[in-house]
C-alpha cells in the first residue's frame, strides 16, 4: 500500500452494500470489499473527500487508526491510554466518541464510550496535567469505536453528521423515508435518468429529490454545511475546494420527474424541500389521489413507499393496495413499478406478480422491495407470447448471484491488525500487556476515575439531554475561500423544459393541479 493511501470504511444500511461498492469503484477506490452494513476500501485524501461528497448510499466514512483485541473494558482502557494520540489531537482539541458494540464481553456501548473517553483524557493528563474537553456536538475530532466479539477498531469519523443528512430538507411529513435508503432503492432499480420518473405518494419528496440528483449526477454532499474532516490537522482546503466546486460530471436530464400526494400539506412540504435543493425545473408536483395518474409515454418508472399502517394509518389499507394494483395494471402498461412494502398480506392485495423481491430494512422494519413489470392482458398470454417480467436490473442481480461477505478467522484478524498498526506507526502490544505494567496504585486511580466519570454523567444527566444542549450554527466559510451553498446550487446545468410538451404521466384536466412553479437552475458562468 502506498504511503499516501490508507484504509477506509463506508457504513451503510443492510441490503445496500452492493450499491455502495459500485459507487466507490466508480469513484476510483482501490481494494473495495463488501462487509456487513459496510464496505471497506483504500484511497488517499482526495478519495476520502470524494466519498463524503459523492456517495449516495454511505451513512458515514470512517478512517481506522488502530485495531486490536480486548476482552474487557480495562484492557480497552489500558491500550487506548498508551496510544499516541498526539498524531491526531492535543489537549486543546475537543472530541466525542460514538461506540457500536456486538459482544458478550462488553455489556453496554455507553460504558465503552465512557472508558474510551477516560483513556484519552488520562493520556494527556499523565503527560502534562492538561486534558482535552469532551463535546457532544460539533467536536473537533469525532471518534468511532467498533467492537465485534473481542475485535476492536478505533476510527476517525470523517463525516461528522450522518451523510443521510444532506442539508436540503426544510420540513418533513410524519414518516419520511431516509435519504440514503431512498437513493439506494432508486439505484437498485437501474434507473439513471433515462425515462420519466413518478412517485404518486411522494410525502415530503425524498424520492423525487434523490431521483433528480441521480438523473443530473449532482453530488449529494454539496448541500451540507460541513464535514468533520475539515477540522483535521491534515485538511487540504485547496483540494477540497476544487472537488466541492467541480460540476464537470453533471449532466442534462431530458425527461421529467413527477410527484403527487392527495394531502395538500405533504405537497407543500415537498415543495419546500425541492426548492431548497434547487431542482424545481426537474420536478413537477400535483395534488391528487393515486388513481388519477396515468401514463402518457410508452415506458417509465414508478418508485414509491406506500403506508404500512405502522405510523401512517389510512382508513382502509387493503383497499389502498388494491387501488395501487389496479392503477398500475390499467394506466401504466410498459412501465416498471418498484414498491417497498412491509406486510405480506397487504402486498398480496396488489394482485400482480413481482419480477423480483429484495429484502431491505426501512428503519427497524424488515421490508421487501418489489418490482412489477406492467404488460397488457393476462399473464399466461403474456408468457405464451415470449414476454418476461424480469427486467435488466433483476437479470443482472441473478447473474451476480448472492452477495458475498468475507469472514476472516481470529488468527487472520490479529495478523491483519498487526500489519495495519505497523503501517500506521501504531505500537502493537501483546494481548494482556497492561497486566504486567500497571501497579495497584495506578489501577485504583483508574477505577476511581471511572466511577467519578460515571457519577458526573449519571448525577447530572439533565445537562446532557438533547433539549438542554447549546445550539451551534455551522457555516461553510466566512473568508470567501469557499463558494456559498446557495451559489453552488445555482451553478448546475440549465435544462430546458416546456410543460406543454411533457410526455409524462397525465391527469384529467379537471383534477390537475400544479403546485410548484418552475425555476431554471443555472450552471456557473451563465447569466
Amino acid at each position: 500500500m502506498k504511503e499516501d493511501k490508507f484504509r477506509m470504511v463506508a457504513k451503510t444500511f443492510e441490503g445496500l452494500e452492493d450499491v455502495l461498492r459500485d459507487e466507490l469503484i466508480d469513484l476510483g477506490a482501490d481494494n473495495v470489499e463488501i462487509g456487513n452494513r459496510m464496505v471497506s476500501f483504500e484511497g488517499d485524501l482526495e478519495m476520502m473527500y470524494k466519498a463524503n461528497l459523492c456517495c449516495r448510499t454511505a451513512l458515514r466514512i470512517l478512517k481506522p487508526i488502530v485495531m486490536f483485541t480486548a476482552d474487557s473494558t480495562d484492557e480497552l482502557y489500558d491500550y487506548l491510554r498508551d496510544l499516541d494520540w498526539e498524531q491526531f489531537m492535543d489537549s486543546n482539541t475537543t472530541f466525542s466518541v460514538d461506540s457500536t458494540v456486538y459482544s458478550d464481553g462488553f455489556s453496554h456501548s455507553k460504558f465503552v464510550t465512557y472508558r474510551v473517553k477516560d483513556a484519552i483524557v488520562d493520556h494527556f493528563r499523565d503527560k502534562d496535567g492538561s486534558r482535552p474537553s469532551i463535546r457532544l456536538e460539533g467536536a473537533d475530532l469525532q471518534l468511532n469505536v467498533h467492537i465485534s466479539g473481542n475485535r476492536v477498531t478505533v476510527s476517525l469519523d470523517s463525516s461528522g453528521e450522518p451523510l443521510y443528512k444532506r442539508g436540503y430538507r426544510e420540513a418533513q411529513t410524519e414518516a419520511p423515508i431516509n435519504e440514503v435508503l431512498a437513493a439506494g432503492i432508486i439505484l437498485k432499480t437501474g434507473w439513471r435518468g433515462d425515462s420519466d420518473f413518478l412517485d404518486p405518494m411522494c410525502g415530503s419528496g425524498t424520492f423525487l429529490i434523490e431521483a433528480a440528483l441521480i438523473a443530473a449526477n449532482i453530488n449529494p454532499g454539496i448541500y451540507r454545511e460541513s464535514f468533520a474532516f475539515e477540522k483535521w490537522k491534515d485538511f487540504d482546503k485547496d483540494l477540497f475546494e476544487e472537488l466541492y466546486n467541480d460540476d464537470s460530471e453533471e449532466r442534462e436530464f431530458n425527461y421529467k420527474i413527477f410527484g403527487g400526494d392527495k394531502d395538500p400539506d405533504a405537497i407543500a412540504i415537498a415543495r419546500k424541500n425541492i426548492k431548497s435543493a434547487r431542482i424545481e425545473e426537474m420536478v413537477e408536483l400535483r395534488c391528487c389521489p393515486l388513481t388519477d395518474w396515468e401514463a402518457d409515454t410508452a415506458e417509465g418508472i414508478i418508485v414509491t413507499n406506500p403506508p404500512y399502517g405502522e405510523r401512517l394509518r389510512p382508513d382502509n389499507l387493503n383497499m389502498l393496495y388494491k387501488e395501487i394494483g389496479s392503477t398500475l395494471k390499467n394506466n401504466f402498461q410498459g412501465w416498471h413499478a418498484w414498491l417497498i412494502g412491509y406486510h405480506e398480506e397487504q402486498m398480496k392485495e396488489i394482485g400482480l406478480k413481482p419480477s423480483v423481491k429484495i429484502p431491505l430494512n426501512n428503519g427497524k422494519l424488515e421490508c421487501t422491495l418489489r418490482e412489477y413489470v406492467m404488460f397488457d392482458g393476462a399473464y399466461s398470454q403474456f408468457r405464451a407470447e415470449g414476454g418476461s417480467v424480469a427486467s435488466e436490473a433483476s437479470e443482472k442481480r441473478k447473474a451476480e448471484g448472492p452477495r458475498k461477505v468475507r469472514h476472516i478467522s481470529d488468527d487472520e484478524w490479529k495478523k491483519d491488525s498487526r500489519k495495519f498498526n505497523r503501517e500506521n506507526g501504531m505500537k502493537d502490544k501483546p494481548h494482556g500487556h497492561s497486566k504486567g505494567r500497571a501497579d495497584n496504585r495506578q489501577r485504583d486511580e483508574r477505577n476511581k476515575s471511572r466511577e467519578d466519570y460515571r457519577f458526573r454523567n449519571e448525577g447530572n444527566g439533565d445537562k446532557f439531554r438533547k433539549e438542554n444542549r447549546p445550539n451551534k450554527e455551522f457555516k461553510r466559510r466566512e473568508d470567501g475561500d469557499f463558494r456559498r451553498k446557495e451559489e453552488r446550487r445555482n451553478s448546475v446545468s440549465t435544462v430546458s423544459y416546456n410543460p406543454k410538451n411533457s410526455k409524462g404521466p397525465k391527469l384529467p384536466k379537471e383534477s390537475e393541479q400544479v403546485i410548484n412553479p418552475v425555476h431554471i437552475r443555472k450552471r456557473k458562468g451563465n447569466s
